[in-house]
């Protein structure tokens, strides 16, 4: 397996991805959208997660695809995000159709950026704006780092970001992965800058600093980051894709495999401090997997670009006033 050429998730066939942000609120916005409505599914393994419209992800539930991804910033502020884009959505004649109205489904995550040296004192909710700008911005390339979801970002010790990558499977298969990364834990091994992902970096995608030399530590790793211990105070949510077709089971199923890509990534993961959530996504411009062996493979390559995906929108994050925690890229 080897990187498309972008490697983001939208080598993935079928996808665009649109980032805004707000440098003095120090928080954003990032959007996952298609030209068609696309099968998706979640899976929440975080204690403390902030979500809307994920229920009817389950397979049982009468909606079979969706318009929008939405992750954002700004906590349950940062829900509004998905008002935004479904606005725009319902502009454009986009929607699930009952009768005579169309309804733009818009299922959105969030995480807690609000401790973070920002601007929070604002007179409107900033974020039904950012979930608009995101979606008009969507496009094949997108920034990683201090971008979108990603602005605000904090990990235990360091600026988190938006990160993404991508994996071709074979058989025209690709799959790819985006996140915001602002977790609990550690994504490097305290005391260096070598990331717990080291061992399934392609190249340099996320700055070549080598394998870890020793085991994670016993004890837990997230005491720089401020208001680490108050719930909801943290979260790493993602998507993966791929153009395999996949029913809401399949891609479910995906969604579960990939969070062992977060527990690759951050030590300690899927604490009862963060909101831990990925969800998945099919374009259905391929075929579907011909096997259980194929959703395998389909499961394992999405887990592997979750984990490069952290530690490279943790690579790529940019140093701006008024942080509280250094970037890897500049400490």
């Amino acid at each position: 397996m080897k990187p498309g050429p972008r490697n983001l998730i939208t080598d993935v066939e079928g996808f665009l991805v649109g980032n805004a942000a707000d440098p003095a609120l120090k928080s954003g916005t990032t959007v996952l959208t298609a030209e068609e409505p696309f099968t998706a599914a979640v899976h929440v393994m975080g204690g403390a997660p902030g979500t809307r419209e994920t229920d009817l992800l389950a397979p049982d539930r009468l909606v079979p695809r969706v318009d929008a991804l939405v992750l954002s910033g700004g906590s349950a502020f940062g829900l509004d995000a998905g008002s935004g884009a479904a606005d725009t959505l319902a502009a454009a004649g986009r929607g699930f159709e009952v009768g005579a109205v169309r309804v733009p489904i818009v299922p959105a995550a969030i995480l807690f950026d609000l401790l973070n040296g920002g601007d929070k004192e604002w007179d409107e909710n900033p974020y039904r704006a950012l979930g608009r700008r995101a979606l008009g911005n969507a496009g094949r390339d997108f920034a990683l780092g201090t971008a979108g979801a990603g602005a605000g970002a904090t990990t235990a010790n360091l600026k988190g970001g938006l990160g993404s990558a991508s994996l071709e499977v074979g058989n025209g298969v690709t799959v790819g992965a985006l996140v915001a990364a602002n977790p609990v834990g550690s994504v490097t091994v305290p005391g260096s800058r070598k990331f717990w992902a080291a061992p399934f970096e392609i190249g340099d995608e996320f700055g070549g600093a080598g394998l870890p030399d020793r085991a994670p530590a016993v004890e837990a790793t997230f005491l720089g980051k401020p208001g680490a211990l108050a719930h909801g105070a943290n979260t790493t949510i993602a998507i993966v894709a791929t153009n395999a077709s996949l029913t809401k089971s399949e891609a479910q199923r995906m969604a579960i495999a990939a969070h062992d890509g977060i527990a690759r990534a951050v030590v300690p993961a899927h604490t009862p401090f963060d909101g831990d959530l990925v969800f998945a996504a099919s374009s259905g411009a391929g075929a579907p997997p011909a096997g259980d062996a194929d959703l395998l493979a389909i499961g394992h390559a999405a887990s592997l670009c979750l984990a490069r995906a952290i530690a490279r929108g943790v690579r790529h994050a940019t140093p701006e006033p008024g942080d509280l925690l250094p970037c890897w890229s500049a400490p």
